[in-house]
């Protein structure tokens, strides 16, 4: 047998698995048509490239997970990208498959140096960058130094980087990116082009993580990527980490990534039973407060994760009342809670309701009993519910009023909530009967039948100032309230509709609406009563007798005032 036959061959090697990428390195933004939420920095830089007003350094800053490293990058392909065909010039749009793009983007290019300051902070690490940029470009048409993190740079290394970043050869570019730009020298700053990165909008990374999602092929429930976006706080990064555990955990579990697993996930509360726990705060029912903190936590949610929630309420009702555009990424459920909080309760109210809650979560964090302190917190909040607000005990201690007392105040439930917090919100406790009744909503205030009722009821709340207003410039187009048109065809004060909606909202509890058009409109109160004077001093000098009395004595005058009194 000779020595060939006993060959057997290169035993078989298995096969090397391909490591997986996870989706925040996966789905780095590789133009700037992918870079979500910074459409105004792409504009500067196309313009800049386009008209050839390139700045030779650049200071990218941001919240962490942005795309400040990833746009670094792309403006070092922008710039050096040669197109497929090799003769092109820097473009907001590169090509991609030219060598300087792929060398760049995996890393690779000799001329495009990526240096990490919070490992490279001495004055030595910045020598070699001074020595390095005095020589030409290899291949590329610029030498581009890419410096993360560059607020770790030492004092005495940034002052050795000022003279070659006011001064560099023109083949060099310096492109820095921070999370912290206030340690950033001042000296440094005046010599960069400043970019500030915006946070993601919850809209736009919604959208975008439905889009990974439905590229790896995975279903996940719109709420779950809203919750995902809400967590990520305005960063791609964290958010795409979050989906990658989110889509794990629904591997685990079977289906697809759904709301209330990204919930148990991230340790969040149910907002559904958030918004309830905040109807039974504002009914004042102490025991059901309890009963509803405590189900919570036995579910695992952190006391001071239901604080946090129920301080988000808080700010969602204020700016509902403010009228503000609501967040997209609420589902429609919220909003129409929100925007009923925000019509019921009172700024003082509201700002009432902020500072207990934001003292009780500084509390429920240092605690060392944590969810004994968040049961003292709100068990707080429900006793101020049955204080008087300030404002209007003031206004019944200076009218003699105050030892009256004080009228039930309608509960104030979310719209759409369950019926067992509905029961609560809406009936009065058969103990809390004689009890004064919370003052957290407001007391109902029958609507203006015409602008002479809207004028007095002004006036009877103290309102003063808008009630000289309205004499002097409301000109009614169309009087039906809560909804008015107003002629702006004269000139009107400053935010005179928006003021005027929200004195009102305040005094009858319902949100007013007031639009202004170019149309002549009805006479103002002023322009009446002068006109009902004018009418009333006309038929006083056509009577018989006062025109004979002035033909007879033409130098007499009449006593207006004494006439208007006898009259």
């Amino acid at each position: 047998m000779t020595d060939s036959a006993l060959d057997l061959g290169e035993p078989q090697q298995p096969q090397k698995a391909d490591a997986y990428q996870v989706l925040a390195r996966k789905y780095r933004p590789k133009t700037f048509s992918q870079l979500i939420g910074q459409d105004a920095m792409v504009t500067t830089l196309a313009n800049a490239i386009r008209r050839d007003r390139l700045a030779h350094a650049f200071l990218l800053t941001g919240v962490r997970g942005v795309g400040k490293t990833s746009t670094a990058r792309l403006i070092a392909k922008a710039l050096n990208c040669v197109g497929p065909d090799g003769e092109g010039g820097p473009t907001i749009d590169p090509c991609g498959v030219c060598e300087p793009c792929r060398a760049i983007s995996e890393g690779r290019h000799i001329d495009v140096i990526e240096m990490d300051a919070a490992s490279h902070t001495g004055i030595d690490d910045v020598r070699e960058i001074i020595e390095g940029s005095r020589y030409a470009a290899v291949s590329a048409r610029y030498k581009i130094y890419i410096i993360d993190e560059v607020h770790m740079l030492s004092k005495q290394a940034f002052n050795g980087l000022l003279k070659t970043l006011e001064e560099p050869p023109a083949h060099v570019k310096f492109l820095f990116a921070t999370t912290e730009v206030n340690k950033v020298p001042v000296t440094v700053l005046s010599r960069c082009q400043r970019f500030d990165l915006r946070r993601i909008p919850a809209d736009r990374l919604t959208e975008h993580f439905a889009h990974v999602a439905q590229s790896e092929g995975v279903e996940a429930e719109p709420e779950a990527l809203a919750l995902v976006a809400r967590a990520a706080e305005g960063s791609a990064r964290d958010g795409l980490s979050i989906l990658d555990q989110a889509i794990a955990h629904a591997g685990m579990e079977g289906g697809g990534v759904r709301a209330d697993a990204v919930r148990q996930m991230l340790g969040l509360s149910d907002r559904g039973a958030i918004r309830d726990l905040f109807g039974l705060l504002l009914a004042g029912d102490a025991p059901a407060v309890l009963d509803a903190l405590r189900r919570q936590y036995e579910y695992g949610v952190d006391p001071q994760a239901v604080l946090k929630t129920l301080l988000e309420t808080v700010h969602g009702a204020t700016l509902a009342k403010v009228g503000s555009r609501p967040d997209p990424a609420l589902s429609g459920e919220e909003r129409e809670a929100l925007a009923h909080w925000g019509t019921r309760l009172s700024y003082p109210m509201l700002h009432r309701l902020w500072q207990l809650l934001l003292k009780g979560h500084e509390e429920v964090s240092s605690a060392a009993l944590p969810i004994e302190a968040c049961e003292m917190a709100l068990l707080r909040i429900v006793h101020a519910a049955t204080l008087p607000d300030p404002g209007e005990l003031a206004r019944k201690l200076a009218d003699g009023s105050g030892q009256t007392a004080a009228p039930a105040a309608p509960a104030v439930a979310p719209a759409g909530a369950p019926a067992g917090a509905s029961a609560a919100s809406a009936a009065p406790r058969g103990d809390m009967a004689a009890s004064p009744a919370p003052a957290l909503g407001l007391e109902p205030v029958a609507l203006p039948s015409d602008p002479d009722a809207l004028w007095a009821l002004l006036g009877e709340h103290g309102r003063h100032e808008m009630q000289a207003q309205v004499r002097n410039h409301l000109r009614p187009i169309r009087f039906a309230p809560p909804e008015l048109e107003i002629s702006a065809a004269r000139p009107l004060p400053a935010d005179f509709a928006r003021d005027l909606a929200n004195e009102l909202r305040q005094i009858t509890g319902t949100s007013w609406k007031i639009a202004t058009a170019n149309a002549p409109g009805g006479a103002t109160l002023r322009e009446r009563e002068q006109q009902d004077e004018e009418d009333f001093r006309a038929q006083v000098r056509a009577d018989p007798v006062v025109a004979a009395a002035l033909e007879a004595f033409p130098d007499a005058r009449i006593d207006w005032d004494k006439t208007k009194r006898s009259a």
